[in-house]
């Protein structure tokens, strides 16, 4: 997936410490918002996938850098962008970002996984072809 796919993210009060400043988990969150509307808009829901396919995806892992604070009420960018597309897990590179600033940078992997057994499974293969349009590697 050559393109980065974005979306805007407000802080809220609730987001932040008693600094004012985002807590360091809710990069997390904000990050797991993103794939899941750029899996949105690719045309797929997570519940769909797991009533349909039989799927879920569940984070394998996760490295981060936190570069900047944000803060209470700022506008934020979480982008997501395909590193590798493996044949049960999918590699992103994601930043949160304000303005042309990167306050955190990461790559969380994504195992696709059996809904029941959370066992490994293959990425649906109806994903995988929209993934391949995508340009995914």
């Amino acid at each position: 997936m050559d393109s980065v796919f974005s979306i805007p993210i407000r802080v809220y009060y609730e987001d932040t410490d008693t600094g004012n400043v985002v807590y360091y988990a809710n990069y997390l969150k904000f990050m797991e918002r993103a794939r899941t509307e750029w899996l949105r808009a690719l045309g797929f829901e997570q519940d769909e996938l797991s009533r349909r396919d039989g799927v879920l995806f569940a984070v394998r892992s996760a490295r981060l850098d936190f570069l900047q604070p944000a803060r209470f009420n700022d506008l934020l960018q979480a982008t997501v962008q395909i590193v590798k597309c493996g044949h049960a897990s999918i590699t992103f590179m994601q930043e949160i970002r304000r303005a042309s600033r990167t306050l955190c940078a990461g790559e969380v992997k994504v195992a696709c996984l059996d809904a029941t057994s959370f066992v490994p499974r293959p990425i649906p293969e109806r994903l995988r072809t929209q993934l391949r349009a995508g340009g995914a590697p």
